[in-house]
C-alpha cells in the first residue's frame, strides 16, 4: 500500500484522484487546499489529515519523511495551473514521486527546471494524460500507425464546454493563472493529437480571446482545424438548451465516437504509473510546447481549407 498526499483537494478534478488512490488499493494520508469544502474525503479516507495552509501541510509531510514507514510515496497535484511547478518541486524535495494534472507547466523552460529538480532529488514526475488510455483513441492510433500510404488525415476538433459567469471570476478566467482557454481546456486534446498523428510541423492561431480560440495544426500524419470555447453561444443549434457541452472530432469526415469511457481513466492512469508505465516530463513536452506557441502567436487570417467552420461565426 502506497501512501499519498493530495494538493488541491477542493478542486473539480480532485475527487477523481481520491477515487483512483482508493481503487488502486492505496492510502490518502493527508490533503491540502486553501478552501475547506472537502467533505468528499469522508467517503475516501476519513482518517486523512487536512490542512488549509501549505506551510502546515509541508511541515507535516516533512515529519512523516523521517521514517520510511510513514513517508509519503506520492503527492498528487490538483492545484491551479500556475501553482503546479511550485507544488511539484516541493513534493519532490519531500522525497516523494509526483502525479500532476495537466498542464504540467506552461513552457519548455519550466519543464527543464522541473527535470533539474528531479535529478537533484532522485524522484519522478508523472503527468495525467488520460486520453492516451481511451480505447477509441488507442484504436485510431493503431490504425494510423499501420497506414502504408503517405497521405495525411483531415481532422476537425471542436470542443465547447459552457461555463457560467463564475469562470471569469475564478483563477481559470485569469490567463496569468490558467494560461488561457486553449491551455486550460485544450492541452489534453493537443497531447492526444500528437499521440496519434506524430510530431507537430505547423501551428497557427486564427482567433484568440478570453472565451474561445481557433487555429490550425499540421502533424506528420494529419491536418487539424480546431475550435475551443467556454461560450454557450457557440453551441450548435441542435445542442443548445439540451446539453452544456459539445465535443466532436472527425477524421476524414467520419465522427470519432469517444463520448463514453472517460469515467475510470484517472484510475487507469494511476495503475499504469504504479506499474512503472507512467508518462513523465518528456512525454508532456510536446503538448506543453504546443500551447506555449499558441499563447505567444500572433493571430493570422485563416487560409483556405485551414479555417474551422465555426470560425466564420466570429469574424
Amino acid at each position: 500500500m502506497k501512501r499519498f498526499a493530495l494538493v488541491g483537494a477542493a478542486g473539480y478534478i480532485a475527487p477523481r484522484h481520491m477515487r483512483a488512490i482508493k481503487d488502486t488499493g492505496n492510502l490518502l494520508v493527508s490533503a491540502y487546499d486553501i478552501n475547506d469544502s472537502v467533505g468528499v474525503i469522508d467517503s475516501i479516507s476519513p482518517e486523512s489529515e487536512f490542512f488549509t495552509e501549505f506551510e502546515r501541510f509541508y511541515d507535516h509531510a516533512w515529519r512523516l519523511k523521517r521514517s520510511p514507514l510513514t513517508a509519503l510515496d506520492y503527492v498528487a497535484i490538483c492545484s491551479p495551473n500556475y501553482l503546479h511547478q511550485a507544488h511539484m518541486s516541493a513534493a519532490l524535495r519531500l522525497g516523494s514521486d509526483v502525479i500532476c494534472e495537466k498542464p504540467l507547466v506552461p513552457s519548455a523552460s519550466d519543464l527543464d527546471e522541473l527535470a533539474r529538480v528531479e535529478a537533484e532529488t532522485g524522484r519522478r514526475v508523472f503527468n495525467i494524460l488520460q486520453l492516451r488510455h481511451h480505447q477509441a483513441i488507442l484504436d485510431l492510433k493503431s490504425k494510423v500507425a499501420n497506414e502504408t500510404s503517405a497521405h495525411k488525415y483531415d481532422v476537425e476538433l471542436t470542443y465547447i464546454t459552457s461555463r457560467g459567469k463564475w469562470y471569469m471570476e475564478s483563477w481559470k478566467g485569469d490567463p496569468r493563472k490558467s494560461f488561457g482557454v486553449a491551455t486550460n481546456i485544450g492541452v489534453h486534446f493537443y497531447d492526444m493529437l500528437h499521440f496519434i498523428f506524430g510530431k507537430l510541423q505547423r501551428n497557427v492561431v486564427h482567433f484568440a480571446s478570453d472565451y474561445k480560440a481557433a487555429g490550425y495544426l499540421e502533424y506528420e500524419k494529419a491536418r487539424v482545424r480546431w475550435f475551443l470555447s467556454i461560450d454557450a453561444n457557440d453551441l450548435p443549434d441542435a445542442v443548445k438548451g439540451k446539453k452544456p457541452t459539445y465535443r466532436s472530432i472527425t477524421v476524414n469526415g467520419d465522427e470519432m465516437e469517444f463520448s463514453e469511457g472517460f469515467t475510470d481513466l484517472h484510475t487507469t492512469s494511476y495503475r499504469e504509473i504504479l506499474a512503472g508505465r507512467g508518462y513523465g516530463i518528456e512525454d508532456a513536452r510536446h503538448c506543453v510546447e504546443t500551447v506555449d506557441t499558441i499563447r505567444s502567436s500572433k493571430v493570422i487570417t485563416a487560409q483556405n481549407e485551414e479555417d474551422h467552420p465555426f470560425l466564420s461565426r466570429l469574424i
